[in-house]
């Protein structure tokens, strides 16, 4: 793909809107690195705006430098040779209180997270729980809300409001490229996840290595979020339980007072 013939680096549509599934078993990181695909990528990291990451490249100041980088950040791509940036570590505050910690990819490594996310998402997401409504094509926060109400209509009292603590920060590497090589078998975008998952943190100007978890606030740690804790729900599906999840978060609901193992 080149960008010199365009004022724009990249331009495109919603992750929604997203092309018909693709292979499995094809070249899944040509496809990410489609124009087509690269172009609903900067459309939607462009839109989201954002702070700029460790390399203080800001979203106005990106198209000028893809036009001069792109075709050789591409081949570093296909070539395995690509380094994400670390992320930049920043707590937000909760509003329950306290704060959480945010990562901050660089404009260039969300945009490339975002291309991969559009093309994996068709792929896993049709396969998640009905349960599931976090970060998915489609579904939302209110829709979660409302399925709640209407297991309160239905007669179940009892809930257990469950949250995962410190989830994203304690996610076994090996256990989530295990689950990603399910569906994903283009070994160039395994390692490239892998790559985006060792990337490391910057704290206050210094680097810390990331052996586990996933950092927030990537396009693409949403999805491997779900992907991870699709077995959680499918193993709640199978002791009968009814329940809502949003990311970490996860209501169980029962008619009867029960104990919940």
């Amino acid at each position: 793909m080149s960008l010199h013939d365009t004022k724009k680096p990249i331009g495109g549509v919603h992750m929604q809107r997203v092309i018909e599934p693709p292979d499995p078993d094809e070249h899944l990181l040509e496809r990410i690195l489609s124009r087509a695909n690269m172009q609903q990528a900067w459309k939607r990291v462009k839109a989201n705006q954002g702070a700029p990451g460790v390399d203080d490249m800001a979203i106005d100041q990106f198209p000028a430098f893809a036009r001069n980088k792109w075709p050789e950040i591409r081949q570093s791509l296909l070539a395995g040779t690509y380094q994400p940036k670390p992320v930049k570590r920043v707590e937000i505050a909760k509003p329950t209180g306290g704060t959480r910690p945010l990562g901050i990819p660089t404009v260039l490594d969300r945009l490339i997270q975002q291309a991969i996310a559009q093309v994996l998402v068709p792929i896993f997401d049709p396969g998640f729980s009905d349960y599931s409504y976090g970060f998915r094509p489609g579904r939302s926060a209110q829709e979660a809300v409302r399925k709640v109400r209407g297991y309160i209509k239905e007669g179940y009292r009892f809930a257990v409001d469950m949250d995962l603590e410190k989830f994203f920060d304690t996610v076994n590497h090996d256990v989530l490229m295990h689950r990603v090589a399910r569906k994903v078998r283009d070994k160039e975008v395994m390692r490239l996840i892998g790559k985006y998952l060792r990337a490391g943190v910057v704290v206050n100007g210094r680097l810390q290595q990331t052996p586990q978890g996933v950092p927030q606030g990537g396009p693409l740690s949403p999805l491997l979020a779900n992907i991870v804790l699709d077995d959680l729900d499918k193993e709640l599906e199978r002791r009968g339980h009814r329940f809502v999840r949003y990311a970490d978060d996860c209501a169980p609901r029962r008619r009867n007072s029960v104990t919940i193992h």
